[in-house]
């Protein structure tokens, strides 16, 4: 059953050499196993720190609950000079920090684009802190306005009869909420706000 080995060729190797080659095997794969736990914990947090913005980019968005417009004007040529525009978080949003969010303006006289906490825009907050103008909650309610008269400090240019607006949101997340607001046909002297 056991063969003795007289064959020196046939023998196996054994001594210092053996073990310096063992160790080297062992540090070598040691190493490699570093560099790739390494990497896969960089590879995991950058999914992360992706997904959640990815999360918030489309989650983050602000929700319209009303659009209005102040007529005022001559009894021959009423215009909606200012829009006032309530939002509130969408389902499942973050905090939304309505100084930070900006909006664009594209209509017949052009586009603008703008940030809300510019000159021509004003923000009440109906719930929460008044002095704040971030939506922290579901229930929180901003009235914000948009001067548009350009020759009295507003932004964009009035609106007439007939006319129609695209308004866009982009939050400070990237997360963005569009509204088509249409001016109805006639505006009459009875008039000082018409829902848009």
């Amino acid at each position: 059953m056991f063969e003795t080995i007289l064959d020196e060729e046939e023998r196996g190797q054994v001594g210092i050499g053996t073990l310096i080659v063992f160790i080297a095997m062992v540090l070598v794969a040691a190493i490699a196993a570093g560099v790739l736990i390494n990497t896969a914990g960089f590879l995991q947090t950058q999914a992360e720190a992706t997904g959640e913005e990815s999360t918030a980019q489309v989650s983050d968005r602000l929700q319209i609950v009303s659009q209005s417009g102040n007529v005022t004007g001559p009894d021959d040529g009423r215009y909606i000079d200012q829009l006032n525009i309530t939002v509130a978080q969408s389902p499942g949003a973050g905090n939304v920090d309505l100084n930070q969010t900006s909006v664009e303006l594209i209509g017949t006289a052009g586009q603008e684009t703008f940030e809300l906490g510019s000159s021509a825009t004003s923000i009440n907050i109906y719930t929460g802190d008044p002095s704040d103008v971030v939506l922290t909650d579901a229930s929180d309610r901003a009235d914000v306005g948009i001067n548009l008269d350009s020759n009295n400090g507003g932004i964009y240019g009035t609106l007439e009869g007939g006319d129609s607006l695209a308004v866009t949101f982009t939050t400070p997340s990237g997360a963005t909420t569009t509204a088509e607001l249409r001016v109805p046909t006639t505006l009459t002297d009875e008039q000082s706000s018409v829902r848009l």
